[in-house]
């Protein structure tokens, strides 16, 4: 059995630590409220622009949607891993480069594969075994909706260019504090709509249908690509308050179990020295 010095540095250190998981956790509870009001203000909207764009488009021919709508033969792709800068949030980063890694491994084995990260941790370790060729982590530092349409229109542009046949982004979907759902969604090329899709399409067009559409489509995309940035934002925070609320619950258990410890071997102490005692005296009257 430790010694009963040593027992209680281990009982300071756990409530150090108990602090600082408590903190962390009242933290991100307070970041998650204005991440999820951001994420679930924006949701209707993106929403109902995909919506629009779908209503638009039903009635054009496929290649209305112009350069991104293209369906081309699929033998380099992109896909956009995004995290977060930092750990500490359970499996939330761990999901996420597990999905990448898959995907580029089973559904695109044989094909070139290269990655562009949002968030250092994907860098971090996506970088030792595979091609990342952009890093985003900065965007976290102000994220805006500009910050992000400029990293969705250097995707457009690769894709457009030809440097890709295919862009997918994986992240995680929010759906409460506790929950985070890793997604992959295809950002380019536009998916065709399905042909059981029921679409209205009863509009006033001012100036011509399609131009509307290909003015829309660049708008849609960067919409796309910050609401998973949002999304992500969001579940980070929720993943990390989690994590942190489960780290404090298992520090106090193990800080009881010390002191319980603790008090067992101080009883064995005590006991010691009284046997010591009356033997020392038994021995003086003998």
């Amino acid at each position: 059995m430790a010694n009963l010095k040593e027992i209680r540095n281990r009982i300071t250190s756990v409530n150090s630590t108990m602090q600082i998981t408590s903190a962390m956790k009242m933290v991100s509870a307070a970041k998650l409220k204005k991440a999820q009001d951001a994420i679930t203000a924006m949701r209707p909207y993106a929403d109902k622009l995909n919506e629009l764009l779908q209503n638009l488009s039903a009635s054009l021919d496929e290649n209305s949607g112009g350069q991104y709508s293209e369906q081309r033969e699929v033998n380099k792709v992109l896909i956009v891993a995004i995290t977060s800068n930092r750990g500490l949030c359970g499996a939330f980063n761990t999901n996420v480069l597990k999905q990448s890694v898959a995907l580029a491994q089973d559904r695109y084995a044989g094909k070139k594969v290269d990655f562009v990260t949002i968030g250092k941790k994907a860098k971090d370790l996506l970088s030792k075994r595979h091609a990342v060729i952009n890093d985003h982590s900065k965007v976290y530092d102000e994220l805006t909706f500009d910050q992000v349409a400029a990293i969705a229109e250097e995707l457009m542009d690769k894709f457009s260019s030809g440097a890709y046949d295919k862009i997918e982004i994986v992240y995680n979907h929010f759906k409460n504090a506790a929950t985070q759902v890793v997604l992959t969604e295809q950002f380019l090329p536009i998916k065709p709509l399905e042909q059981d899709v029921q679409l209205s399409t009863d509009y006033i067009f001012e100036p011509s249908k399609e131009e509307i559409v290909e003015e829309l489509i660049p708008k849609t995309l960067k919409t796309q690509l910050y609401k998973a940035v949002r999304d992500s934002f969001a579940s980070e925070h929720g993943a990390r308050m989690t994590a942190m609320h489960k780290a404090t619950d298992n520090a106090k258990e193990l800080r009881d179990q010390l002191k319980l410890t603790y008090n067992k071997a101080r009883q064995a102490a005590i006991t010691n020295e009284i046997l010591e005692i009356v033997g020392g005296a038994e021995a003086l009257n003998g």
